[in-house]
């Protein structure tokens, strides 16, 4: 790819993650984080909520597994053993006791594990699912004010699906992925730096957790750290749709919350090729003048030899003193006695 290109993808992609992470626009009305015991969606979630304080939008936290209330949600909703019915009732009233002069309509609600609702045997997962999370973004009444409301719904691929009332019903994983505009799977990123370490080294790639399919392992380990820089952020893969069904596909790098304060305005996600634990070691440029071809012979001159080369007068250059014209063209050869002179050629 074309260093310019390159450019170009780098620069769209980053603005992109902070539109989607920032809520702008409405990018992505549905985005599906998928998760594992490796690496959990807590942090990403912590980093929407940060993100909307900032701006201003109003947050609903849906918990099946959140006991209490994370720092910066408006509206705590518990969840479990609640229809689906009960929960999207919930949270119309939580906006109804918001102020109609707020000075921003859009609303971001996050659902933190989707899986019990799955798993709940007093409701019909597989036909209510895509009914459920409608509800949120589709207002019950078209006379209700407009509002930029973002979904984000957590799905651990670690926890078993239910198994299907139908052999020809889709799975649950498959219906949310078809209905997100925006999927970010999460890694570990000490895991992702052993992956690419084997890939380098021509080697298979190391699993880790359930993957690696052994009795009492739960959670992947590693031996020894990468490298002097600890390795600690969150990778996301995303997948974003956008209208015109095009899609992007790109890799990031969360740092730790610790790194920077809660009001922190400037981007912190940044691209995976460019964090220096993952990106390749640059080999040292040399000058354009000092290029030259490998080989076992000398191919240098001497400046003696460079003297002697410029002070040699070649054949033709005699033949380009003519004074008169067509002159200059003349061909100027000297026979020897072993040449054949012939007549005929010379009249000719």
């Amino acid at each position: 790819m074309a260093p310019a290109n390159l450019s170009h993808r780098q620069t769209h992609n980053l603005l992109l993650i902070s539109k989607l992470l920032n809520l702008r626009d409405t990018a992505s009305p549905l985005t599906l984080l998928l998760d594992s015991l490796e690496q959990p969606a807590t942090p990403l979630i912590k980093e929407y909520i940060r993100r909307a304080k900032i701006s201003k939008v109003h947050v609903t936290l849906i918990a099946f597994e959140t006991l209490k209330p994370l720092d910066g949600v408006d509206a705590f909703i518990p969840a479990r053993r609640k229809s689906p019915s009960q929960i999207a009732k919930e949270v119309g009233v939580a906006y109804q006791n918001i102020k109609t002069n707020s000075p921003s309509s859009r609303r971001l609600i996050l659902i933190d594990s989707i899986n019990p609702l799955l798993r709940s045997r007093t409701n019909d997962a597989h036909s209510q699912l895509s009914t459920f999370l409608s509800s949120f973004l589709i207002p019950l009444s078209p006379s209700a004010p407009k509002v930029e409301v973002s979904l984000v719904v957590t799905f651990h691929q670690d926890v078993p699906s239910p198994p299907a009332q139908s052999p020809y019903s889709p799975s649950p994983h498959s219906i949310l992925t078809y209905l997100a505009t925006t999927i970010i799977r999460l890694h570990s990123f000490s895991h992702i730096l052993a992956q690419k370490a084997a890939r380098d080294r021509s080697l298979a790639a190391p699993v880790f957790g359930l993957e690696e399919e052994q009795d009492g392992i739960l959670l992947g380990r590693l031996d020894k750290p990468i490298g002097k820089e600890s390795a600690e952020g969150i990778v996301l893969e995303m997948e974003h749709r956008r209208k015109s069904g095009r899609g992007v596909l790109e890799w990031y790098i969360l740092p730790p919350a610790s790194r920077y304060s809660p009001q922190h305005v400037k981007e912190v996600v940044t691209l995976l090729d460019d964090h220096p634990l993952y990106r390749p070691p640059e080999e040292p440029e040399t000058e354009a003048g000092e290029e030259e071809p490998e080989s076992t012979f000398e191919l240098r001159l001497t400046d003696r030899q460079k003297r002697e080369r410029e002070g040699v007068v070649l054949p033709y250059f005699d033949a380009q003193q003519g004074d008169g014209p067509g002159e200059g063209g003349r061909i100027l050869y000297d026979m020897g006695e072993e040449d054949d002179f012939d007549e005929e050629e010379d009249e000719i």
